[in-house]
């Protein structure tokens, strides 16, 4: 498997967690995969193809080993579970 080097700079990550639709398009054209936006419970309730995909996320992403806080402020692990509703 070929290991892909990508840096996301300013305005390709959120400072809401999670990234950008420019980090995203950046993202998917580098690696060729296709990543979406965040769905967050009031969208899921729209959506069962949606809801499946915010519970599949939110139970991978809530059993990652690591800190919600580091020196007094929000990880990205938590930054993203919030974006999530999770």
């Amino acid at each position: 498997m070929k290991s892909i080097s990508l840096s996301l700079g300013r305005g390709e990550k959120s400072r809401s967690g999670g990234l950008t639709a420019k980090g995203r398009a950046k993202y998917n054209s580098a690696t060729g995969s296709n990543l979406k936006a965040p769905v967050s419970a009031k969208q899921a309730s729209k959506s069962p193809k949606d809801a499946n995909r915010r519970k599949s996320f939110c139970a991978r992403m809530s059993g990652v080993k690591g800190p919600m806080v580091k020196n007094g402020k929000p990880t990205r692990k938590a930054l993203a579970l919030r974006k999530w509703d999770c």
